[in-house]
């Protein structure tokens, strides 16, 4: 069976490909015409989606995996004292959060070397995970679900966006090249995430597709 480590991102999002991700996700100007080109999304919808992080209280645990170039962190307010966990199995994109923590002005921030399809986290440890744009990625998206549902409270959230199947024949054919280039996994459609949520003992909440962003919200059951 081959080893998750060298057939997910850690094999394709080196540091040249970290910086091309971030150059891209990170700058507002260049993610909102190439998420419509590429995809046919409103990126502004992205952006928004994290905002409820600054609202969260002192002392809520949240885990952010695939954290990618710490792209979330951005919603964090500087002086807030949320136990956050970045985890990402990508050491270059560890060393971006890391030096986005630092620019951002936030201290606090762990980050963590991790395979998301086996969390080194204890059952029932986060209040909310959140996982953007990342699941699209993995080979085996049910089975990190699993694995973040795992580490949620009863009653926690998990909350996040995915490229998803189904969406278009200009979508379809842009991640069969990304597919092919070994970019991306198999992905899913907006019916394959729901059952996948609930099989991993989650409720979904939210499912709602922007061009071929799906935006989820769901919560594990008690």
């Amino acid at each position: 069976m081959p080893d998750t480590r060298e057939t997910w991102r850690n094999k394709t999002f080196g540091a040249i490909g970290a910086g091309v991700y971030d150059a891209v996700v990170e700058r507002e100007q260049l993610a909102r015409p190439a998420g419509r080109v590429l995809w046919g999304t409103d990126v502004g919808l992205f952006y928004s989606s994290m905002d409820f992080l600054g609202e969260l209280p002192d002392g809520t645990a949240v885990l952010d995996v695939p954290c990618g170039g710490g792209v979330a962190l951005r919603a964090v307010r500087p002086g807030q004292r949320l136990d956050y966990v970045a985890a990402d199995i990508s050491p270059a994109m560890l060393d971006r959060t890391r030096a986005r923590a630092t620019h951002l002005g936030l201290t606090g921030i762990g980050c963590t070397e991790a395979d998301i399809e086996a969390l080194p986290f204890a059952d029932n440890t986060f209040d909310f995970c959140i996982s953007y744009n990342g699941l699209h990625c993995l080979p085996d998206p049910a089975a990190a679900i699993r694995e973040m549902a795992r580490c949620l409270k009863p009653g926690a959230r998990l909350i996040g966006t995915a490229i998803i199947r189904g969406a278009g024949s200009r979508s379809e054919l842009f991640q069969l090249t990304m597919r092919t280039s070994g970019v991306f996994g198999p992905s899913g459609t907006a019916a394959d995430f729901e059952s996948w949520m609930t099989a991993a003992g989650l409720r979904p909440d939210r499912l709602d597709r922007s061009g071929a962003l799906l935006h989820f919200t769901a919560t594990k059951q008690p």
